[in-house]
């Protein structure tokens, strides 16, 4: 029986040479006339060791890395394909501490299967969900949903059932699932690695999501930065419908849902929903005042159920396992697993699923490894470009929803993006406003006015113009920001600038440094690189 050989083609992995292992590993196949098969999977989350080569073994996979190209004939030379040692050799994947310490419950096949074999996906407990689900009526599949306690994984963190009851109870003649995988946060990747790693999970959770709102059609809005995602996702798409998947007869049930890849602009604003909805619709992603909820009017004036890749991607295992086998990881209010997404100054960046309650500290620590510089950690930013920063004081705080709205702070995706002490935190709370003022789509005062208004008078405080008041107006104009903006773009960018100066105040009395460019010179200057 022909020996696996596994090599990622994730975009991390592409990005540090792993196609050109891939073909090294080939081109010694063939020379050595080896009954070896390479199959391209997805990656593990462990960045740091990408390209990550695995090999099957009777006793699990043995992992070596990080591989590069000049390195496969050695790994040959001394039959690393029969798991013999070499200086790379990782020992079973499934004992690395990093993978070993979580609980992978969405991202349960990510890394272990070929993305594109549909036989591999249903092999590994694939399509189960979708199977039960189509024994259930669709008010016992908003049930379980709402039971399992699983929330919007996108930022928001509102319950995923309510949402579905409400579309579900919303008259239609036509329903829409659309997934929001326009991923624009600073170090986030997670919804990259199931679109690349594994996509039909993605289309099974949106299926069920069909069934239980009677919806038949449904678009994936996936961000125009994400070649590889498009094009992996468009293809097992391709695949769900030769197989019967998708289409007019959803898995032999009589039931028909329909769905479509779309790539988006490049626009930061369209991860919010209503410009989301705008922009697959053909216009300019722009904000739409709410109410109407997009659950009674969405894509095209229709009930519309709109979650992120991860609350989707999560639905198939509820429904294979149960809501209480789900709701038995995490916290307080915050059921299940968050997929903790490490990067910025970290020895061991990379993916991370754990049950919500895991400390700032653990994350850090624990799987980060501490600064990569090896300088002292200063600050975190969790949530993306609109998270607040948290100093070491607050390390302890726990991964949940109301722990981090209780400190205005913000969980968001899950991206924790980490600093060492060489960070200027006045130089950070500028570019938040900065970039809300080059990313605002214009459509209310308090966002497009104001954060152009707000990097001037940071500008004014770095440079000790009249710094108690410039101070005081700062902290007015972010209130008129949360409570008058149309959407998070413009409520939430207050959240980083007001925790800088909250804690790090003393990041915004140093001597005045350099004047740095005003916002419309850097606005045209992003348009020109676009």
């Amino acid at each position: 029986m022909s020996v696996k050989v596994f090599v990622p083609c994730d975009a991390a992995a592409l990005s540090v040479g792993a196609d050109a292992v891939a073909r090294a590993i080939s081109e010694q196949i063939a020379a050595r006339r080896l009954d070896l098969t390479l199959v391209r999977n997805g990656s593990r989350g462990l960045f740091w060791l990408e390209p990550l080569v695995e090999v099957e073994t009777p006793r699990g996979r043995i992992a070596y890395g990080p591989v590069s190209a000049d390195a496969v004939p050695g790994l040959f030379d001394a039959g690393f394909y029969e798991a013999k040692p070499h200086p790379l050799c990782l020992g079973p994947t499934e004992e690395i501490p990093y993978l070993k310490q979580q609980e992978r419950l969405t991202f349960a096949r990510c890394g272990i299967t070929d993305p594109l074999s549909l036989a591999d996906y249903i092999s590994h407990g694939g399509y189960k969900g979708l199977q039960r689900a189509l024994t259930l009526t669709p008010e016992a599949i908003v049930e379980e949903v709402t039971k399992s306690g699983l929330r919007g994984r996108g930022g928001a963190g509102f319950p995923t059932g309510i949402k579905w009851k409400t579309v579900w109870n919303t008259p239609g003649d036509q329903k829409y699932v659309c997934c929001n995988a326009d991923e624009g946060d600073s170090g986030t990747y997670a919804d990259r690695m199931i679109l690349e790693g594994d996509p039909f999970v993605l289309i099974e959770g949106m299926t069920i999501a069909a069934l239980a709102v009677g919806a038949t059609g449904g678009y994936v809005y996936i961000r125009s930065e994400y070649p590889h995602a498009f094009r992996t996702f468009r293809r097992a798409i391709a695949l769900a419908y030769e197989n019967g998947y998708l289409g007019a007869n959803v898995a032999g049930s009589g039931k028909r849902f329909d769905l479509e890849a779309r790539l988006g602009a490049g626009a930061y604003i369209c991860g919010e929903e209503t410009s989301m909805l705008e922009s697959l619709e053909g216009r300019r992603g722009q904000i739409r005042p709410k109410p109407p909820l997009p659950a009674i009017e969405g894509l095209f004036g229709k009930p519309t159920v709109i979650n992120n890749v991860i609350s989707l991607a999560t639905v198939p295992i509820i429904l294979d396992k149960g809501s209480d086998f789900y709701r038995d990881f995490g916290m307080g209010r915050s059921r299940g697993t968050l997929t903790i997404q490490l990067s910025g100054n970290l020895k061991h960046g990379g993916l991370v699923e754990k049950a919500f309650g895991l400390t700032l500290r653990q994350a850090i620590y624990d799987f980060g490894g501490g600064t990569f510089s090896g300088r002292p950690f200063r600050a975190v930013q969790v949530g993306g470009p609109l998270g607040a920063y948290f100093p070491e004081s607050l390390l302890d705080t726990p991964l949940d929803y109301e722990a981090f709205a209780a400190l205005k702070g913000l969980l968001g995706h899950g991206g924790i993006v980490v600093f060492d002490d060489t960070v200027d935190l006045a130089r950070q709370a500028r570019f938040a406003m900065e970039f809300c003022a080059i990313e605002s789509c214009g459509k209310c005062t308090p966002c497009r006015i104001g954060s152009t208004r707000g990097v001037e008078v940071i500008d004014k405080i770095i440079a000790h113009q009249n710094r108690p008041a410039n101070l005081q107006l700062l902290d007015e104009l972010c209130e008129l920001m949360v409570d008058g903006s149309l959407c998070a773009l413009g409520g939430l960018t207050p959240f980083p600038v007001l925790s800088a100066i909250r804690h790090f105040p003393e990041d915004f009395d140093k001597p005045a440094p350099k004047p740095l460019a005003h916002v419309g010179e850097r606005a045209q200057e992003t348009q020109q690189w676009r």
